[in-house]
């Protein structure tokens, strides 16, 4: 009776305790969950949420688990003194036979609850970059422009390089010729700018203006202007391309030019010096 009234007692409530904080933590890992997930269900979104409170669920019922177990062990009368020293001892083995593992799953973790990248991003990661196809604790898969898949472990990844995070921009280094009267190229670039956000099908990916920062460099044949437009993210290629493409029309009206490389033929000299005759085609005619 009195092991009764005092252990027995003892152990029922450890027991009641345990499962009213194990009660309260799935109610506040479901609060989690909904602020993670979001109100509109997005799908990204509530994987992400299933994945972190189903991470932190497991790890707090551990912990649950063992503080309630090893509490009533020693009401038992149990010494759980050894049995702590061979779990310290099984944890270090474990950590470092497993120290890859666990690095990948911990920086797993923050790249999920941090929200640093998605599946659908475009990233620079682990020294490898493409579209992220598959996200886990363990590893990141990224399907590169050629149809490679990289399968990269978190554990590897240092730096993350989200090229379609909130927003992005359509950046363009314009080379002119020295000759050229670049307040004139500023104007030619700000129009292309207006005309591509007032057409249809590009303005809808494009948030802002043209923006000219002006002359960045002088070049070894070309004066270059840099110029960019805020983008949806993932939108700057597309609108980029058909920058270019209409730029280099209005160039080609305009007699503006864009250098390029020449090459100089060089037929070689003879010992004596002489030079050698060089066969050339005039109009298809041979002289």
């Amino acid at each position: 009776m009195t092991w009764l009234a005092t252990s027995g007692l003892q152990i029922i409530l450890i027991v009641i305790g345990a499962w009213v904080a194990l009660t309260i933590s799935r109610r506040m890992l479901n609060q989690v969950h909904r602020s993670i997930a979001g109100k509109h269900g997005d799908a990204e979104r509530v994987k992400r949420a299933d994945t972190l409170t189903g991470i932190l669920g497991t790890l707090i019922w551990a912990a649950l688990f063992l503080a309630a177990g090893m509490m009533v062990l020693k009401e038992i009368g149990v010494d759980i003194t050894p049995i702590l020293a061979v779990a310290g001892l099984g944890g270090l083995a474990i950590g470092f036979g497993a120290q890859n593992l666990v690095r990948d799953v911990i920086t797993g973790f923050f790249l999920l609850a941090e929200d640093q990248i998605r599946v659908g991003d475009i990233v620079e990661a682990g020294g490898k970059s493409g579209e992220v196809v598959s996200l886990g604790l363990r590893t990141v898969r990224m399907r590169a422009l050629d149809g490679t898949l990289h399968i990269i472990p978190n554990g590897n990844i240092t730096t993350v390089s989200n090229m379609t995070k909130d927003h992005a921009f359509a950046l363009a280094n314009v080379g002119v010729a020295y000759r050229e009267d670049t307040d004139q190229v500023f104007k030619v670039i700000a129009e292309i700018g207006a005309q591509l956000r007032q057409d249809k099908e590009f303005s809808a990916s494009i948030i802002e203006d043209m923006e000219i920062h002006g002359v960045t460099t002088f070049a070894d044949s070309a004066v270059i202007i840099r110029c960019r437009m805020k983008t949806l993210p993932g939108s700057q290629w597309m609108v980029l391309r058909e920058f270019n493409r209409r730029m280099k029309k209005r160039f080609d009206e305009l007699n503006i030019e864009i250098p390029f490389p020449h090459m100089t033929l060089y037929a070689g000299e003879g010992k004596r010096g002489e030079a050698p005759t060089l066969p050339i085609s005039v109009q298809g005619k041979a002289a």
